[in-house]
């Protein structure tokens, strides 16, 4: 008995120390990083580009440029060399936000859609609960969290799938039902959840899927031909797998290329109504990480979608999936706006957002 209860002590203590080593690992990782990123303020676009591909045959990270009216990109590979002027396909992540938002937009002015109401005005919910409006979906103050989880969320972890992959309409407007938001107010928190119900609340009042909608509005109304619903046909490969009807699709599941992106870049420079009513503030949210202020990157505001940074004058948005991060910003004062679409997982290194606002920031103060 005594042997049993000292083998007993020992193994919890091997355990306490290999939990401890473990703890002592990921703390020195992290502090590490954050003495890595608290020397990016100091660098250079030019700089953070080449740390971020430094010794990476597999990067390819395409930077355009709107300026003066013109529009420029350049592509770099490993090192942040130059690379030949070609057009890759990337996924955006959630800069498909934008997209949805800009969906919604247009159902408000087709008095299709009321900012003010709420979600159960449009889909078929419990009677009973109170619901979000429109407004505090589009703005990330509903008081949803970032997602919820469903079934096919574990067998995705496990088979290394996108976390959203087989996750059904029927999943979300059911999770949407048993949820009371009956606060006055939420704070902000990003929500992917929610922008998966705003892509219900659209086939709801448009009678139509969300990726005919979508691809419809990019290729024939905005002229955008190469920006679609994935369905995995680009060059550059390891792009999440959707299946067809899948809820979070208005959430994270468009792709382009640079051109495109310019060109709705400057429609956002442009007095489209679409794009110019989603700018408009809507709530202050004051949503800054210290690490994000570190970088230059402020989130004080945010209108429909597209989050605010009243320091800089710049509007912007950002995207990540499993192995792509993007970022578009711009500033409606000076006219400048910045795309960057990277082959390169979010969390490698340094992110499209900080190489976007650095350069962004670079061209307003060459002006």
């Amino acid at each position: 008995m005594r042997k049993i209860e000292e083998r007993t002590k020992k193994m919890i203590l091997i355990i306490a120390v290999v939990v401890f080593c473990i703890a002592l690992i990921f703390g020195g990782i992290m502090i590490y990083g954050r003495y890595q990123m608290s020397k990016i303020p100091k660098l250079s676009f030019q700089e953070i580009l080449e740390y971020t591909t430094k010794d990476n045959a597999d990067a390819v990270i395409t930077v355009g440029i709107v300026k003066d009216g013109q529009i420029s990109y350049k592509v770099y590979g490993e090192n942040g060399k130059e690379l030949p002027a070609e057009l890759h396909t990337y996924e955006i992540g959630s800069l498909t936000k934008t997209f949805t938002a800009a969906l919604i937009s247009k159902a408000i002015q087709e008095e299709k859609i009321n900012i003010d109401c709420t979600i159960d005005n449009y889909l078929s919910l419990p009677k009973g609960n109170t619901y979000p409006t429109i407004e505090e979906l589009l703005t990330h103050t509903s008081g949803y969290k970032g997602y919820y989880l469903e079934s096919p969320m574990v067998s995705n972890f496990f088979n290394g799938r996108n976390d959203f992959y087989g996750v059904t309409k029927e999943m979300v407007s059911d999770k949407a039902g048993n949820l009371n938001m009956n606060k006055a107010s939420y704070d902000f928190v990003y929500s992917n959840y929610g922008y998966a119900v705003l892509g219900l609340v659209l086939e709801s009042v448009y009678e139509t899927e969300y990726t005919s909608l979508l691809n419809d509005f990019a290729q024939n109304e905005l002229c955008l031909t190469s920006t679609q619903i994935s369905d995995k046909s680009g060059d550059l490969g390891k792009y999440w797998d959707w299946k067809d009807g899948d809820a979070y699709l208005s959430a994270g599941a468009v792709t382009s290329n640079i051109e495109d992106m310019l060109l709705y870049a400057q429609m956002q420079l442009e007095n489209n109504s679409y794009f110019s009513d989603c700018h408009n503030s809507l709530k202050s949210i004051n949503a800054s990480t210290e690490m994000y202020k570190t970088m230059g990157i402020h989130m004080d505001e945010i209108g429909m979608s597209w989050i605010i940074d009243s320091k800089n004058n710049i509007i912007w948005h950002n995207g990540g999936t499993g192995n792509y991060n993007s970022y578009l910003g711009f500033n409606p004062e000076t006219g400048t706006a910045v795309v960057v679409l990277s082959n390169l997982a979010p969390n490698y290194r340094v992110p499209a957002t900080v190489l976007g606002v650095k350069l962004l920031l670079e061209l307003d103060n060459d002006k």
